[in-house]
C-alpha cells in the first residue's frame, strides 16, 4: 500500500502506485482539460504530485508541450535566475565489492586498473583542482569496507578541507558514497560535508535486484531508505538521482518524484538536488545492451517536468552529457553543472596513462573549466562558485523557506558575482576575464536592494587588495 509517510521503501515507493500512475498518465496524455488544470496549478510554483507531473511528461498535445517548456523556463528563472553553480567530481577509489552490471567498477572486472588515492595523492589532486578555480567538489568512491572504510572517507574529507594553495580553497565537499548507517552519516555531518548524494539507479525493485546481483548494494530496501538514515543522522541536504536507461523512464520519473514527496512528508524538506544521468559507455559496459535508453528530446522533457514538479530543488547535469545537450537543458531547469571533470581515480594533477584506465564512464564534454565558464557567460549565465549557504547555516528547511519566499535571491545573486570575480582575478584566461568583468558590471544593476548592491560594489572593488571568501 502506498504511504509517503512510511519509512519502508516498498510503501513510499509503491510499485502498484507507480503502475497506476503510468496508466493514468497514458489515458490522459491528450486530455486538454486536465492538462490545462495541471499547468494552471503548476503556475502557482508550489510543485505538483508525481501523478500530475506524469501526465505532463506524457502529454502529446504540441501546444501544451510548448506551455510546459515555457513554464519550466520561467520557474527556473524565478528561483535560480541566470546563475549556474560549478563543481567537479573527485574519485578517491574504484575498489568495489558490488556486482552492478552497468558499472565498470563491479568486482568481476579484471581489466580496469584498480586504484585508491593516498592522502598525499589527494592533496595533489586538490591543488590541481584549486589551480583550475574549483571551490566545490563531489567525492566519489566504490563500496569496499576493507579498501574504502568510512575512516578513509573522513580522513580524505579532512585532507581536502585542509589544503590551502595560493588563493585556492575547497569550501564545500559533497559526498557520493554507498548507503551506510545512521552512525556513519553522523560522522559525515560532523566532518562538515555539504550534500549527501546517492543515486537510486532504478526504483523498479525487480530490475534493481537483477542489476545488482551481488554485494551489499543488492539490498533494495537498505539502499532506498539511505536518505532516511542520512536525515536521521543530521544531514539535512540530500541529493537524489536515477540512471536513465536502466528501466522505463516513465517508471523512474514517477519513482523519483515519489521519493521527493516522501522526504517532504516525513522530514519537512525535500531533496536539495536531483541528478539526471544517462548510462554511458565505460570499460566493459556497452550502453546498447540496455534497451531503455532515451533520446535528447525525452531527456529535455524529463528535465522540464522535474523543474515544474519540484521548483525549489536544484538540478544537476554532469559532463556525461554533450555541450549541445547541456546547453539545451540549462534553460529548462538545470542549476548545477560540472566542468573540466575527470571520472578516473586521479587525473587532475597529471593525465592518467592509457594502460591504467580507471574511468567510471566516458566523458562527453571534455572542455576545460575556463572554456565552460566562458561558454556559460556567452549564453548569459553567471558561473557561480558560491558555497556560502553551508557556511552560513542555510541548509535543509532554512534554505527551502528562503527559497520559497524568494529571499534567497538576495544571497545567491551577489555571492555569485563575488565568486565569479574571484575566479576571473585568480584563474581566468584574458578573454574569459574580459567577458566576465563586463557581465559583472551589467549584473550589478540587477541587484534590487540598494544596500546589498552597495556592499557588493564595495567588496568587488576590494578583491584586488586581497578580499576573499566574502559572503552574504
Amino acid at each position: 500500500m502506498y504511504n509517503p509517510k512510511s519509512t519502508r521503501a516498498e510503501e513510499f515507493i509503491s510499485h502498484e502506485e507507480i503502475l497506476a500512475t503510468l496508466d493514468y498518465a497514458e489515458k490522459n496524455k491528450r486530455n486538454a482539460e486536465l492538462i490545462d488544470h495541471i499547468i494552471e496549478k503548476a503556475k502557482e510554483r508550489k510543485g505538483l504530485s508525481h501523478r500530475e507531473a506524469a501526465v505532463l511528461l506524457d502529454c502529446e498535445l504540441e501546444d501544451r508541450n510548448e506551455e510546459i517548456y515555457a513554464l519550466a523556463r520561467q520557474i527556473k528563472n524565478d528561483f535560480y535566475g541566470n546563475r549556474i553553480v560549478i563543481f567537479a567530481p573527485l574519485y578517491l577509489s574504484n575498489y568495489c565489492v558490488n556486482g552492478c552490471v552497468y558499472c565498470p567498477y563491479h568486482y568481476k572486472n579484471k581489466n580496469i586498473a584498480r586504484k585508491k588515492l593516498t592522502q598525499e595523492e589527494i592533496a595533489r589532486e586538490v591543488i590541481a583542482l584549486q589551480d583550475m578555480g574549483h571551490k566545490r567538489l563531489a567525492i566519489e568512491s566504490g563500496e569496499d569496507p576493507v579498501n574504502n572504510p568510512i575512516e578513509y572517507i573522513l580522513e580524505s574529507i579532512n585532507t581536502i578541507y585542509s589544503i590551502k594553495h595560493k588563493n585556492g580553497a575547497i569550501r564545500r565537499v559533497n559526498v557520493n558514497i554507498a548507503a551506510t548507517t545512521v552512525e556513519n552519516y553522523r560522522k559525515l555531518k560532523d566532518a562538515g560535508i555539504g550534500t549527501y548524494v546517492l543515486f537510486q539507479e532504478t526504483y523498479h525493485k525487480e530490475s534493481y535486484e537483477k542489476l545488482h546481483p551481488t554485494g551489499p548494494k543488492h539490498n533494495y530496501a537498505y539502499h532506498t531508505e539511505a536518505m532516511d538514515r542520512a536525515m536521521q543522522g543530521g544531514i539535512d541536504d540530500v541529493g537524489l538521482g536515477v540512471l536513465f536507461g536502466l528501466e522505463n523512464y516513465r517508471y523512474e520519473f514517477a519513482g523519483l518524484l515519489m521519493h521527493a514527496e516522501h522526504l517532504e512528508a516525513v522530514y519537512g524538506v525535500g531533496p536539495h538536488t536531483i541528478s539526471v544521468p544517462r548510462i554511458r559507455r565505460a570499460d566493459d559496459i556497452d550502453p546498447s545492451a540496455f534497451d531503455n535508453g532515451i533520446d535528447d528530446d525525452i531527456f529535455a522533457k524529463i528535465v522540464a517536468c522535474i523543474r515544474i514538479a519540484v521548483p525549489y530543488t536544484g538540478m544537476i547535469v554532469s559532463t556525461r552529457e554533450s555541450k549541445e545537450c547541456r546547453e539545451r537543458v540549462l534553460g529548462l531547469g538545470v542549476s548545477q553543472i560540472s566542468g573540466g571533470s575527470r571520472t578516473s581515480v586521479g587525473g587532475y594533477c597529471e593525465p592518467e596513462p592509457e594502460d591504467e584506465n580507471s574511468e567510471q564512464f566516458e566523458v562527453s564534454d571534455r572542455r576545460t573549466l575556463d572554456e565552460v565558464v566562458r561558454w556559460l557567460m556567452e549564453l548569459g549565465y553567471i558561473p557561480s562558485f558560491c558555497t556560502a549557504c553551508y557556511r552560513e547555516g542555510r541548509t535543509g528547511d532554512r534554505f527551502m523557506s528562503l527559497c520559497k519566499s524568494g529571499q534567497i535571491q538576495n544571497c545567491c545573486h551577489p555571492n555569485a558575482l563575488m565568486t565569479l570575480r574571484e575566479y576571473l582575478d585568480d584563474y581566468a584566461s584574458p578573454e574569459t576575464r574580459e567577458i566576465g568583468m563586463k557581465m559583472i558590471l551589467a549584473e550589478l544593476d540587477n541587484i534590487p536592494n540598494p544596500k546589498v548592491r552597495e556592499i557588493v560594489e564595495r567588496n568587488l572593488s576590494g578583491i584586488d587588495a586581497g578580499a576573499r571568501d566574502f559572503r552574504f
